[in-house]
């Protein structure tokens, strides 16, 4: 097995689980020809962006901790993403960025579409310890449409930056690449 050239990779090869553990995953046999061809594995400039979109706006979108990875995962077969780093991405909504994306969708929401949601509320019900049916009364009542259509805007459109700035490193990172080889190629000469 050839050696790896950074610890990043390293470090991603060791959290991942192998195409070999998913494809003996029980669990995983009724969809395992779709998930585990291996083009789908394969790290290549249009499978990255694509990767990078689709994790971030199922992530962003969906929400909800355990069925991001799954659904971000079903997304990338047929947009041909690579899907061990759409799975991955999801996991940059987590406890600590949730709330703030929250926040920030209920914002949009009523700003952007004019909702009546109020953002401050979500802070004075925090502050307050406000029962969980104090919470879905106020989810219920006009902070769904605030919270799903700001939802909606914000993951559209970090998909779409996420998309636009994996393509650029992935350019800047190749001819990077490219640069340092020719360089060792005409010192050689």
């Amino acid at each position: 097995m050839a050696k790896s050239k950074t610890w990043l990779s390293d470090r991603i090869r060791t959290m991942l689980p192998s195409r070999e553990e998913l494809e003996s995953n029980r669990l995983m046999q009724p969809v395992a020809h779709l998930l585990l061809q291996p083009a789908l594995w394969r790290f290549t400039r249009r499978s990255v962006p694509r990767a990078i979109a689709v994790g971030l706006t199922i992530g962003i979108f969906v929400i909800i901790p355990f069925v991001q990875p799954v659904a971000a995962a079903m997304v990338a077969v047929p947009v041909r993403a690579n899907v061990p780093l759409t799975a991955g991405t999801t996991l940059l909504t987590n406890p600590v960025t949730t709330p703030l994306l929250l926040m920030a969708a209920l914002w949009v929401g009523s700003d952007l579409f004019g909702f009546p949601a109020n953002p401050g509320a979500v802070l004075q019900m925090i502050e307050s310890h406000a029962s969980i049916e104090r919470w879905v009364n106020w989810l219920f009542s006009s902070a769904a449409p605030a919270l799903v259509s700001g939802l909606a805007v914000i993951a559209v459109i970090s998909g779409i930056v996420g998309y636009a700035i994996a393509a650029l490193v992935w350019r800047l990172w190749i001819t990077h690449k490219w640069r340092r080889r020719r360089h060792r190629y005409d010192i050689q000469i």
